[in-house]
């Protein structure tokens, strides 16, 4: 694993104007209200204590820093924005401020920047001190300084892009985050004015990222290779805790070694110990564990959905005509291609406290080997044995799927259809008017990552009976999946852009099954139509 040679052997660290020192003390005179500790002081730990000596006591024989620069790589829950918060006030109203001082802390979003502003300005608020000389202005997320003309401002790159400040404290927050073209502006403009005054300060706090093409990765790799002593930068503080490959994720003491927070009661162990748990069975929450919690740096950008050996445990038939003859409630998931590639349907009933699925396959008939060529995958003989069912041309027959739709309806106890409008207007439209169960259900965050979490937690459960339909396996396989900075997670093809059609519409199916124990709008012991009135 890689942590800092210094962080806690007990050396000695440079301070020959005792500034090192000075701001270890002036910190620890700040309150916290969050410290539930007598008289809510400012919590700085050992690492914590460390890291600011080591940034503010080596210096030139001008005084200024020696660090220019600090990498500030640590798992979530370590800390790093009350640092942050701290190391901000240390330079606005602190010994290490100047006249005119100006601090920049920027994030991807507005939502993200407002956290260390929020933190920074609740330490301010709750402490008369600073209150009677500090004015908060959370409208234009603004801390000020009037007697120095000094001021801490947070800003995002989905915003205006800060060209023409001139920082003397820049706080890169969460970079592994800072995507595209806007967080490489918003990078350059920031990095390139810390060259306008002298003893200016760039700090990147981030927890590990994915992929090696991007902004973050290249600042990190540049500071690992500081740290392990490949290149010699002085004005280069890396403070880098991460797990390597050959470390055992699941290892309480390599928690510990890559956590400095953890001896001190955060993170949370309990809750690292439930995490790791889940992990062992899902490689989505594995990648979550060793990217947030474990701070390694993942390769790829996405996960896999789901361990296919656990997966393959649900192979069991499913038997259509017993569903039939029970008429046990059936739901309806459609994910309708763009044309020219597959269209899937699947259906999920309930099977105790899981679900049996099974899904229909529709592709263009003309150039069926090409199209399974283009995915290295056997279409020819999906379509021999009646996997896959070609419809006539060279597009997917949306006849063909509507048909097929009022025939299941026809068959089973049909309680909802469930559609992406986005491709299924018409469809949804044509059998609405004929008083089919249709629902709308967009594939966005807000319903996709429910319908994604339900559905991994009956397979993790060995609760998901799917009968070994191979192009349902396919597309299962193929899935990644992609978790927003909240958690959510949602399907993606990943690289290969191979099809994931029929897991997407399997999570909506099973997604609708689980709502459907609730009474459905179609349930004709409460739902008449004739009692709701004129509109």
């Amino acid at each position: 694993m890689m942590i800092p040679s210094w962080i806690d052997d007990g050396s000695e660290i440079d301070d020959p104007f005792g500034y090192g020192e000075r701001a270890v003390q002036w910190l620890r005179r700040l309150k916290h209200p969050k410290n539930p500790a007598r008289g809510h002081p400012f919590q700085l730990d050992d690492f914590q204590e460390r890291i600011i000596r080591k940034a503010y006591g080596p210096r030139n024989e001008d005084g200024t820093r020696i660090v220019r620069r600090i990498v500030l790589l640590l798992p979530r829950g370590n800390r790093k924005t009350s640092l942050c918060a701290g190391i901000t006030l240390l330079h606005l109203m602190g010994p290490e401020r100047q006249a005119g001082n100006l601090i920049v802390s920027a994030a991807s979003a507005h939502e993200q920047a407002k956290e260390l502003y929020g933190e920074t300005a609740l330490i301010v608020e709750n402490d008369p001190r600073l209150e009677k000389h500090l004015s908060v202005r959370d409208y234009i997320s603004q801390i000020g300084f009037a007697k120095e003309r000094s001021r801490y401002i947070a800003v995002a790159s989905d915003g205006k892009t800060q060209h023409g400040k001139t920082p003397n404290v820049v706080i890169a927050d969460e970079l592994h985050v800072w995507q595209g073209a806007a967080g490489q502006r918003q990078w350059e403009a920031l990095d390139s004015a810390l060259v306008k005054v002298p003893n200016t300060l760039m700090i990147v706090a981030t927890t590990a990222g994915r992929g090696q093409e991007n902004l973050a990765w290249k600042t990190v790799q540049y500071a690992m290779k500081v740290q392990n002593g490949e290149i010699d930068d002085p004005a280069t503080l890396p403070v880098i805790f991460a797990l390597d490959d050959e470390d055992d994720w699941q290892d309480e003491e390599v928690w510990h070694k890559v956590n400095p927070g953890l001896k001190h009661g955060y993170p949370d162990l309990a809750a690292f110990r439930d995490k790791a748990l889940k992990a062992k069975h899902s490689p989505s929450d594995r990648d979550s564990f060793l990217q947030f919690n474990l701070n390694k740096w993942l390769d790829q950008s996405t996960s896999p959905f789901v361990d296919m050996k656990v997966y393959d445990q649900g192979q069991a038939p499913v038997d259509l005509d017993d569903l039939e003859a029970d008429q046990t409630p059936c739901f309806i998931g459609v994910d309708l291609s763009k044309n020219e590639d597959l269209t899937a349907i699947v259906a999920a009933w309930r099977d105790g406290e899981g679900y049996q699925v099974h899904p229909w396959f529709f592709c263009p008939s003309d150039n069926l080997r090409e199209r399974g060529d283009k995915h290295d995958a056997p279409y020819v003989e999906w379509s021999e044995r009646n996997f896959i069912a070609p419809t006539q041309g060279n597009v997917v027959d949306f006849r063909h799927i509507e048909d097929h739709l009022r025939e299941l309806c026809a068959r089973f106890n049909v309680q909802e259809i469930a559609f992406d409008p986005h491709m299924g207007r018409v469809m949804m439209a044509s059998l609405m008017d004929d008083g089919f169960p249709v629902v709308e259900m967009r594939q966005g965050w807000v319903t996709m990552a429910p319908a994604v979490k339900e559905l991994e937690r009956a397979i993790i459960a060995r609760r998901f009976k799917h009968g070994a339909h191979p192009v349902l396996r396919w597309n299962f396989e193929n899935v990644q999946v992609e978790t927003d900075k909240a958690g959510n997670r949602s399907f993606h093809k990943g690289k290969s852009g191979n099809k994931i059609d029929g897991a997407v519409a399997c999570a909506m199916a099973v997604a609708r099954c689980a709502a459907g124990e609730q009474a459905s709008i179609y349930d004709a012991d409460w739902f008449n139509p004739d009692e709701m009135g004129a509109f």
